[in-house]
């Protein structure tokens, strides 16, 4: 999948997609431009993920992971303007939470406002030790609009969610850690390492298991445990019959590594 942009770096490494956030002069803030690629480019994703099977999120640079949004540009939009990117944010944290293929995102810096709720919007996430977090909407006179109050309690709880937003604290990539909003933190040299493996170890699974399994753990927290479970065994069934089971399968018994190819 290829796109041209100088806004969006696009880099396939076998089956592993790497998305860029690529304004480092404007802390990798997310303008109109950006989200509406990020959108067009998840939405791609929904239609037809080709080669895809895991999609890696980062920032351009080493200080900033992404800004949130481009307050120097908002200053200077029409109402039409806003409310058309207000619309677009809205599109794409939702894309982001029902896309097929799984999103990890590599925090490499600070991630402010939409920047964290980027990360709390993905299915998970590592960061490097020099990360930050902030959440600092209240302090600028709005509340979060980038799913935030929705993604985080679900990370971190509702108490801690509460402290955060109402606050606009900043906190470190080791709290973050430790509150649920990242799965591991590395030293930043070693991210996109550690990132990539574990991108690639997902993409060498079956397609379509993952894509179901993501859906099964997905809908988890939003519904009591039978609902969820009837959910699940539909999934599963999804799966059974599938041409990537079979070769599972022939590939235990023969004592090989199967060759999955999304059938």
């Amino acid at each position: 999948m290829t796109k041209p942009s100088d806004i969006l770096l696009l880099q396939q490494i076998d089956h592993v997609l790497v998305v860029t956030l690529n304004r480092p002069h404007a802390a990798n803030a997310i303008n109109l431009v950006m989200v509406t690629e990020l959108v067009d480019l998840l939405f791609e994703l929904h239609l037809d993920p080709g080669q895809t099977r895991c999609v890696v999120l980062t920032g351009a640079g080493e200080r900033v992971f992404c800004g949130g949004g481009d307050m120097k540009e908002r200053g200077t939009m029409t109402p039409e303007a806003v409310r058309r990117q207000r619309g677009m944010m809205e599109q794409l944290i939702t894309y982001l939470q029902s896309c097929p293929v799984p999103i990890i995102a590599a925090v490499n810096g600070a991630a402010i406002g939409g920047g964290c709720e980027l990360v709390a919007a993905v299915d998970f996430a590592y960061g490097a030790d020099t990360a930050t977090f902030s959440l600092p909407e209240v302090r600028l006179g709005i509340s979060p609009g980038a799913g935030g109050t929705q993604t985080i309690p679900r990370a971190c709880g509702v108490r801690r969610a509460m402290e955060l937003i109402l606050t606009g604290s900043p906190f470190s990539a080791s709290e973050a850690h430790e509150w649920g909003l990242l799965n591991k933190v590395v030293p930043a040299n070693e991210l996109m390492a550690a990132v990539l493996e574990v991108a690639h170890t997902i993409s060498a699974n079956a397609p379509i298991a993952v894509r179901q399994a993501k859906k099964a753990v997905a809908i988890a927290p939003q519904t009591d445990f039978n609902t969820g479970f009837r959910f699940e065994l539909e999934a599963h069934g999804r799966t059974a019959g599938t041409r990537d089971r079979q070769e599972a399968i022939a590939a235990f018994g023969e004592k090989r590594k199967p060759v999955f190819r999304g059938e």
